[in-house]
């Protein structure tokens, strides 16, 4: 009877020891996976260039191709898409145009909430009657946007858009300039840089997912 109590002392006497060290041993390895987790970054929401919270592009007062003064609270509760370039462009312009042209298609109703703006870079040739020609081509409900040689300058500069003629300055010219585009969420924030030539699907899922509030 003495022999068996002694062998229960023993035995878990050796045991608890080796509990704990399975215990501390299973706690250190949550720990070390919760710190991977902690480093690892989170998924992306969006797949183009996030800019959220950029201390420039706060807004525009311009005038649009039917003569009305626009600023960007006009626009409020929608996603809005900003674009600098010229009616008489050959090549970026007109693709660019015509890729916001399908995204808004893409989106079926959901294009009614966004807002496709067009700002010329060549305020001397682009009358509000030729932006009234040539942007709804593309679509009835996008808009141009001109305004003096000075208003644009000043919101090229608050957008940081480069823009220069180049050529015949006496009217046979061409304008160098920024071919990206900016996109608010519906509050109005600066959120989105699209790089020229983004795939429609790309812009599609990241307007759509600033409609959804992201």
């Amino acid at each position: 009877m003495g022999f068996s109590v002694t062998s229960t002392a023993a035995s878990t006497s050796t045991l608890y020891p080796r509990l704990l060290r399975r215990l501390r041993a299973a706690a250190l390895g949550l720990l070390a996976l919760g710190a991977l987790a902690a480093c690892t970054p989170p998924e992306p929401v969006f797949r183009s260039t996030d800019i959220s919270g950029a201390d420039y592009g706060k807004g525009f007062t311009l005038t649009d191709h039917h003569g009305q003064v626009r600023t960007l609270a006009d626009f409020r509760g929608k996603v809005v898409t900003l674009f600098f370039g010229y009616t008489q462009c050959p090549d970026v312009c007109p693709t660019a145009l015509s890729g916001m042209s399908e995204v808004v298609g893409r989106l079926g109703a959901d294009g009614e909430r966004v807002q496709v703006v067009f700002v010329t870079v060549d305020p001397e040739r682009d009358t509000p009657a030729l932006l009234a020609e040539y942007v709804p081509l593309f679509d009835p409900r996008f808009l141009g946007l001109t305004g003096s040689a000075e208003e644009i300058a000043a919101v090229a500069k608050e957008f940081r858009v480069f823009y220069r003629k180049s050529g015949d300055l006496e009217g046979h010219y061409t304008v160098d300039h920024s071919a990206g585009t900016y996109v608010f969420d519906p509050q109005g924030r600066l959120r989105l840089y699209l790089r020229h030539g983004e795939t429609a699907e790309t812009v599609v899922a990241d307007i759509q997912a600033l409609l959804d509030g992201k």
